[in-house]
């Protein structure tokens, strides 16, 4: 009674002072206060070292109605949360490079096929073995089926973030992190698709959601082939509109797949399609991932995607019940162990059985064992649909919160827990052998970046192509100018589409790792930031490269080596020294000598062929 009193007396508080204060609106008020809290308790985990996704869970359960009862418009919070969820899927199809999978080695490849299926199928007889000890979780015979799914998932936000922040990203365990985390995204459009019929899962539902995905698919193909390329290309020099124009192939796709139900059933159709706009969104990311443009969307939609994903977990948290009677978070812990087991049981064998060495099979394994934040879409759509109840949704927040925690502490473990286990692993059978690290193909890292391709990147790549052509493969190029990116790949050296005023961008595309990187664009040409901003962020984001920038003011170069620069060239300056001679050569009366000379050192007789004249 007194905590219910206290809960209505905060939340009128909160109202009354908006309302004297002629305040905002009530969801903006309620988004507000969730980012508050988030804020806050973010900053009490980073201090306790724990996951910030556990930050804004436990924001949740402050604000919501566990907790002070803050939010009161909760409803219209978990509808933005939900575009969140739209976002975040979308992103996660982004990563969904299918030729590049079809490409990766045998390891991978059966591993990422199997390990989901195999992983549902082994938790399935267990937790219906744990359903039968009547620990009344799930509300309907689906829980057993939830808990599996839940189990069979590993967290990509949890591993991605550690991994980058450990720089091991480029590691064999990394790659083939990521590349499972890949794998697991394809079956979750498997079962994005099938879970709204599993209530009745006879042959009508199932072929009306089948023919429902084709659609989906065969509009998405047909867009990437005639439509979206020459749009794309038509924006490519304005990198916010790039970003624009793919958030509107998101959402108008996943709003066709959502909409194709409701049409079918207007239209009296014998089938009702049964897509979720969550769907629509991942295929939709996936439609494009091997756009040149993929790298510049995933950093830019990034920021945008943490905003609503922040309140997505804020809107969890306030979904979580009180634990009933230590049943609910019983079952956590089960589901997390069962989660950790499959790890070992199913994950280990698989990469160990297709050809990769048994210290990265064990590492790889134990660096998975979280619950995924997909499992909670999968429980909050699942509750959505009427197939389980709060309690279960709770269960697998609670092994998601836990799992979190330990995720850190899993990198930390993975290598001694190979010593420790490595012996025993022998007494089974499992030897090392001759084996490799059978992990998937990557492109070499860059030795020199060269950003931005105006004019002094054209005659520096003439440059190398005549002097250094051995180095042409191991150049990288970054710059939004789409239509020269075939004629500098047919020069030798490698380009992808980006905007150098973005910091994600650059780390999205392997600046970090080049042993030289050049700003080749001068200030007065630059957008949206100068070489001196610049090259502060380079020395973040590259601590070991060299860096090479260019000053217009030559008040600009010394503070341009106090933030980092190895070398700082001046156009003017440059440009002097090398009209100088010439000035002396005409003072001497041996300008046509010079000349001659001249020309034919700089290619001017016709030999310069530029990839911009």
């Amino acid at each position: 009674m007194i905590h219910a009193l206290v809960r209505i007396e905060s939340s009128d508080i909160v109202t009354s002072l908006l309302a004297a204060g002629g305040g905002p609106a009530p969801l903006v008020a309620g988004i507000a206060v969730c980012f508050l809290a988030a804020a806050v308790l973010a900053l009490v985990s980073g201090a306790l070292r724990l996951p910030s996704i556990a930050g804004f869970i436990l924001a949740g359960l402050l604000v919501g109605p566990v907790g002070l009862g803050l939010v009161n418009d909760r409803d219209a919070i978990e509808t933005i949360a939900g575009l969140g969820l739209v976002l975040l899927l979308f992103l996660i199809g982004l990563e969904l490079d299918l030729r590049a999978l079809l490409a990766s080695g045998r390891t991978l490849m059966l591993t990422g096929l199997l390990q989901v299926p195999l992983s549902v199928l082994v938790a399935f007889g267990v937790f219906s073995i744990v359903a039968m000890l009547d620990l009344d979780v799930g509300g309907s015979g689906f829980g057993p089926l939830y808990l599996a799914l839940a189990s069979a998932f590993s967290s990509t936000l949890l591993v991605v973030k550690v991994l980058q922040e450990r720089l091991q990203m480029d590691t064999v365990d990394g790659r083939l992190c990521v590349g499972l985390l890949i794998f697991q995204d394809i079956w979750a459009i498997v079962l994005l698709a099938l879970q709204p019929n599993l209530e009745q899962p006879d042959v009508a539902p199932l072929l009306g959601t089948l023919l429902g995905v084709v659609l989906v698919m065969t509009l998405a193909w047909a867009a990437t082939r005639f439509v979206l390329p020459r749009a794309f290309r038509s924006v490519a020099k304005s990198p916010e509109l790039v970003v624009t124009l793919a958030l509107g192939w998101c959402f108008g796709l996943g709003t066709f797949a959502g909409q194709l139900g409701p049409w079918a059933h207007a239209l009296g159709l014998p089938v009702e399609p049964a897509v979720s706009m969550e769907l629509g969104a991942l295929i939709a990311g996936a439609s494009i991932a091997s756009f040149p443009y993929a790298h510049e969307v995933m950093a830019k939609v990034g920021n945008l995607r943490d905003f609503f994903i922040t309140l997505f977990f804020v809107a969890l948290g306030m979904s979580i019940p009180i634990p009933d009677g230590g049943v609910v978070l019983l079952v956590a812990l089960v589901l997390a162990g069962v989660m950790t087991a499959l790890r070992y049981v199913v994950f280990f064998p698989l990469l160990f059985a297709t050809g990769l060495d048994r210290r990265h099979a064990l590492t790889t394994s134990t660096k998975l064992a979280q619950v995924s934040e997909f499992a909670l879409v999968i429980a909050y759509l699942g509750l959505s649909l009427g197939h389980i109840d709060s309690e279960l949704v709770s269960v697998v927040i609670f092994a998601f919160v836990l799992t979190a925690i330990v995720t850190p502490g899993l990198f930390t473990l993975a290598d001694p827990l190979y010593s420790r286990l490595g012996p025993l692993l022998a007494r089974f059978g499992i030897h090392e052998g001759d084996r490799n690290a059978a992990a998937p193909q990557q492109a070499a890292p860059p030795r020199l970046v060269l950003l931005g391709f105006h004019r002094l990147a054209s005659s520096l790549l003439f440059e190398l192509e005549q002097r250094h052509t051995d180095l042409l493969p191991e150049v990288l190029i970054v710059d939004f100018n789409v239509a020269l990116h075939q004629r500098i790949r047919d020069r030798g050296a490698r380009v992808v589409y980006g905007d150098i005023a973005n910091p994600a961008t650059l780390a999205h595309t392997g600046v970090d790792e080049a042993e030289v990187v050049v700003c080749t664009i001068q200030d007065d040409i630059l957008k949206g930031i100068t070489n001196l901003e610049l090259t502060r962020q380079l020395r973040r984001i590259a601590p070991r490269a060299k860096i090479v920038v260019n000053a217009i003011r030559l008040a600009d170069i010394a503070p341009m080596y106090e933030a980092g620069a190895d070398y700082v060239f001046s156009w003017r300056t440059e440009t002097a020294m090398g009209v100088v001679p010439a000035i002396y050569a005409a003072l001497n009366g041996a300008l046509p000598d010079f000349l001659a000379a001249r020309r034919v050192e700089l290619g001017e007789e016709g030999t310069r062929v530029e990839v911009l004249d």
